[in-house]
């Protein structure tokens, strides 16, 4: 049986660019990319919690159902 070569799918870095240099930049976006969902996360779960809070310090001191009911 003849053995296969297997090329691997995915980009390669040719060219002037320093090795370092890429690894900087995709550090730099593994990090931005991972604040941004926890980021998306925080607010998601947060802010509705936020509300409530900030609408119970307000004067005058409602109810929680005042609060929470639609009308």
């Amino acid at each position: 049986m003849a053995s296969r070569v297997t090329k691997g799918k995915g980009k390669s870095i040719k060219g002037s660019k320093d090795s370092s240099e890429c690894s900087t930049v995709k550090c730099l976006k593994d990090w931005s990319n991972w604040a941004l969902k926890k980021a998306k996360v925080i607010t998601h779960y947060g802010f509705i919690p936020m509300v409530i809070i900030i609408g119970m310090n307000s004067e005058p001191k409602p109810h929680l159902y005042q609060l929470l009911s639609p009308v």
